[in-house]
């Protein structure tokens, strides 16, 4: 997705505006058309509120329309044809490319039971869930009934079009679209931060294997150079910390048992808000460890 400023959007013929905004609601760009006329928006903020204005003050067809544009999640016969480049990136994004049989064939059933009870796709801003939170969403969601599903769909068209929007223009105001997680490591044992500890992020799955999403090793400050997770949503999910301190305390002549108390330390959490700040440090000695949420 080539990126454009607000200020050539603005400028733009209203042909050129609905060819740059086509894909930020999956095949329709009748609402880029409807919204073109508003210009010139002050910032990406007013143009969202725009798109989401226009797409619910829709009459209830053309609602349902758009909804029933949208493919389902992880169905195999779909991922070439009928997935657009911003919807395949997003489903790989949340590992919904690469899913084990039994994942599959969960997904093949709420995808069925969903279609059957409502009559359009269940639609969910999958860069803001794992696949875990996916399919828990899917089955509390069931439970509702066809209005409030509508409704909800219009909803995660909303979080989906800011992220794409997000990703498509530059201005000088950002939407609320990104998260971020990060950690620390803090040797109590020296009272000071431990740098050169490798550290791994591992995503934690119910039904699949689980999978490593970042590797790491602290600086100076017992910090990673880069967040776990940012530029993006947390993932909705379960994840492990992995902490390498066994050969950090052995490289600094600390005695310890062979093989070590602590070697390799395992930190398990969820997230469960997608735009907000984790921070999981580590406190951490030879024989000894704690954490908590910081900021």
């Amino acid at each position: 997705m080539s990126q454009v400023s607000l200020s050539d959007l603005n400028a733009a013929t209203n042909a050129d505006f609905v060819a740059a905004l086509a894909n930020v609601v999956e095949y329709s760009p009748w609402i880029a058309e409807q919204i073109a006329a508003q210009r010139p928006f002050a910032g990406i903020s007013q143009l969202h509120a725009a798109l989401i204005a226009a797409i619910q003050s829709a009459e209830n067809d053309v609602q349902l329309a758009l909804i029933r544009a949208h493919p389902d999640l992880a169905n195999k016969t779909q991922r070439a044809p009928g997935l657009t480049a911003e919807s395949n990136a997003e489903q790989n994004s949340a590992g919904l490319d690469r899913l084990s049989e039994a994942e599959y064939a969960a997904f093949e059933r709420v995808n069925n039971a969903y279609r059957e009870k409502f009559g359009f796709p269940y639609i969910v801003c999958v860069r803001r869930h794992t696949k875990d939170s996916v399919l828990r969403d899917f089955e509390v969601r069931l439970q509702n009934i066809a209005k409030t599903e509508t409704r909800r769909a219009i909803e995660e068209i909303g979080r989906i079009s800011a992220l794409r929007l997000d990703q498509l223009v530059v201005a000088e105001d950002k939407l609320k679209v990104h998260g971020r997680l990060s950690t620390h490591v803090l040797d109590n044992h020296a009272g000071k931060p431990a740098p050169g500890i490798a550290v791994e992020l591992v995503e934690l799955a119910a039904l699949g294997e689980n999978r490593v999403i970042a590797r790491a090793v602290t600086n100076d400050d017992g910090r990673t150079d880069q967040p776990l997770i940012g530029g993006r949503p947390l993932p909705i999910g379960r994840y492990e910390l992995r902490f390498s301190v066994g050969k950090y305390f052995s490289d600094r002549g600390v005695q310890t048992s062979e093989p070590p108390f602590l070697d390799e330390i395992p930190l398990r959490f969820s997230i469960a808000e997608p735009e907000g700040h984790y921070h999981v440090p580590l406190l951490v000695t030879p024989w000894s460890y704690s954490t908590y949420r910081g900021s």
